[in-house]
């Protein structure tokens, strides 16, 4: 059974139909969450601030190293739920 969940998650990863969380979306979680929505994975980011939370929905960054362009792309594409 457990051989059988793990080959069912690894045809999710490799389809990039396994959802990735990120809890917290400060300046290590919103460039993790961009990176895996850029590869094609949807992903569901959670922060308790809700100040970054509606900033990520208008595609605009608080975090330098990722630029707004970056952000906008990955939230119009429908990449994540924040």
């Amino acid at each position: 059974m457990l051989t059988t969940l793990m080959a069912q998650l690894l045809t999710k990863i490799e389809k990039r139909r396994a959802t990735v969380a990120i809890i917290g979306l400060g300046y290590v979680g919103l460039p993790l969450a961009v990176a895996f929505a850029e590869a094609g994975f949807p992903v569901v980011g959670i922060d308790v601030d809700p100040t970054k939370v509606d900033a990520i929905n208008a595609g605009h960054s608080y975090i330098r190293d990722i630029p707004s362009k970056r952000l906008a792309r990955v939230v119009n594409a429908e990449r994540g739920t924040w």
